[in-house]
């Protein structure tokens, strides 16, 4: 593969283009942005080799949706994730107060050859006030370019450590009171044309998954303006015990096809989890983007043929 090129916008963003397609695979954003909408960096526009994108960025809905996100809904009574906070009994409230960033600090890394590119940085996650709560250890891999088979994929790594003297307490709608709302962790809002998209898992299929347990979940939306489909595969690395077989908290997903089309490896889904102060989370996740509608099998034999 030719090495793919990277610009990086100082202050602004960083973007991948695959060279032999021209495609500007996506662009790092992690320029500040409207306080209300929590801010964060964020991926967007993500493209498959054929030039098709596959984010939203600001939709009507939820303004603060943003393409590919690392996000923190309910955390120690604020809100990393942007917008309305939600209030049990009460619903979503205007709440400035609560509405916290995660702020870009350093690139420790930002560099591509022939074999991907890397981007490595250093972030602090904080409330309202701008004290710092969290320090985060990111690293995004992009590999597996492959204009002849139409997909390429991006390994994203969060370690997250508490920088606090007391836990944080990581929760979502569902952990304050709203069923079935455990949206928080890395989230991918789809693009408009998106929606009644097919969602598969390795042993099932639609809206059904919302909360299940799964090592993967398969998203495929059909493009406006272009003929045919894409699909994305969003997989848990093996140390993230989807399972709970060897941990003490699962992950579940938040997945939906209505009204919009979402997916996150939700991190507290039905529960509330606590990191002790000085200790770190670390989650891995791939994102593989792919041109047209996979089945089951295809992700299956993909996933087979590229292991961790």
């Amino acid at each position: 593969m030719t090495g793919l090129r990277m610009v990086h916008a100082h202050g602004d963003r960083i973007t991948v283009t695959e060279p032999t397609t021209g495609v500007e695979l996506f662009a790092y954003v992690y320029r500040p942005e409207a306080a209300w909408e929590a801010p964060k960096p964020y991926l967007h526009p993500i493209r498959t080799l054929a030039g098709d994108v596959v984010t939203d960025y600001r939709p009507n809905d939820h303004r603060w949706h943003k393409g590919l996100q690392m996000t923190a809904s309910h955390l120690s009574g604020s809100n990393l994730w942007g917008g309305n906070s939600y209030v049990h009994g009460e619903g979503y409230l205007a709440l400035p107060e609560r509405v916290g960033s995660m702020a870009h600090v350093t690139f420790e890394e930002v560099a591509a050859d022939d074999s991907g590119a890397v981007i490595a940085e250093r972030l602090t996650w904080h409330p309202y006030d701008g004290t710092l709560w969290a320090d985060e250890e990111r690293r995004i891999e992009v590999h597996d370019v492959d204009p002849g088979a139409g997909s390429w994929a991006l390994t994203w790594t969060s370690a997250v450590t508490n920088r606090r003297d007391e836990p944080l307490r990581f929760g979502s709608p569902t952990t304050a009171g709203r069923e079935m709302a455990g949206y928080t962790g890395l989230f991918w809002r789809g693009p408009r044309a998106f929606r009644d998209g097919r969602i598969t898992g390795p042993e099932g299929e639609g809206p059904e998954l919302m909360g299940q347990q799964a090592p993967w979940i398969a998203y495929s939306g059909e493009h406006d303006g272009t003929d045919g489909h894409a699909t994305l595969v969003f997989a848990h690395a093996p140390e993230n015990d989807h399972t709970g077989a060897g941990g003490a908290h699962p992950a579940h997903w938040f997945v939906r096809n209505e009204p919009f089309a979402a997916v996150a490896p939700s991190w507290a889904f039905f529960e509330e989890f606590e990191l002790a102060p000085g200790d770190t989370l670390t989650r891995r996740y791939r994102v593989v983007v792919a041109d047209g509608e996979w089945e089951r099998g295809d992700v299956e034999k993909y996933l087979a043929d590229h292991p961790w």
